[in-house]
């Protein structure tokens, strides 16, 4: 299973957010820089990661980007439940004539809520506490 690259975005965005002191802002262009990925994908990453509460967005002349939420709070199963499409095959009666009969389709949602469940057992804090080298390769100050 691989997942869309919004995803891997988006999950690489909360990392950079979480790692920023609590309540700090910091813009897109920062964000898009650190990973060299387009600007215009990672607004449209950005939009949905606010629509669904993990970002805050402030607007105006100070304004900026940050998590709208503790990031032990967010937890990994969660944001990739609400961003990615879970869809593995195909499986539309018009698509594939052995759907009926197909159990492909059950062991491959298997194998999925397996992945989901996994990554239930992690907060985005998992990731970024206590991870000095992590702030290192993100270009931010040892410390926070």
């Amino acid at each position: 299973m691989q997942l869309t690259s919004f995803t891997d975005y988006g999950l690489r965005a909360l990392i950079y957010l979480a790692s920023l002191p609590e309540g700090e802002l910091t813009s897109i262009t920062k964000v898009t820089d650190t990973y060299a990925v387009s600007r215009n994908h990672m607004v449209k990453i950005i939009n949905k990661l606010g629509q669904l509460g993990y970002v805050e967005t402030v607007r105006g002349k100070n304004g900026g980007i940050r998590l709208g939420m503790p990031a032990g709070n967010i937890v990994l199963g969660h944001v990739v439940r609400a961003i990615e499409p879970l869809q593995i095959v195909n499986c539309a009666p018009d698509f594939c004539n052995i759907t009926p009969a197909c159990q492909l389709k059950g062991i491959l949602a298997d194998a999925r809520n397996a992945f989901l469940n996994e990554l239930d057992k992690y907060t985005l804090l998992t990731l970024v506490d206590n991870n000095p080298p992590l702030r290192v390769l993100l270009g931010l100050p040892a410390e926070h």
